[in-house]
């Protein structure tokens, strides 16, 4: 049987796993239909956004590097960028504005598609040893 680690709870993991935690509440909020819904919904998810830069910078500063921090960071990138890219393709309101509800979609699938190749191959190329060689932009 393997040993089971502990995930660190630094500072960095910790804004990670709150970004994670605001999902459902952006998902909730954004569904409301409710005069204030969608501003609260862009707070979460600037919030969101602000964590993503803040954890970085923090973990780079008071040199907090985790490899639990290095893979969730960017799987909390892309669930809420996802979840957010759906409720937008979906959101009748949002589809009433642009050219075409099918080139949208096709460009969120797009969109979608490139960050599950990035992390495909990010997790390929960790496998071979040469994970800090993998440019995600």
């Amino acid at each position: 049987m393997g040993e089971s680690a502990a995930v660190p709870l630094n500072v960095p993991n910790l804004l990670t796993l709150l970004r994670i935690l605001l999902i459902p509440f952006f998902f909730v909020v954004y569904v409301i239909d409710a005069g204030w819904s969608n501003q609260v919904a862009t707070v979460i998810f600037v919030v969101a956004a602000i964590t993503d830069w803040l954890d970085g910078y923090m973990a780079r500063r008071l040199k907090q590097y985790t490899t639990f921090g290095a893979f969730l960071d960017p799987v909390a990138d892309k669930l809420i960028v996802a979840t957010a890219l759906v409720l937008l393709a979906t959101d009748q309101k949002v589809l009433d504005l642009v050219v075409s509800g099918p080139l949208f979609a096709a460009a969120v699938a797009i969109i979608i598609g490139r960050e599950i190749v990035i992390s495909a191959l990010r997790e390929w190329m960790a496998e071979l040893g040469k994970r800090a060689s993998v440019a995600v932009s």
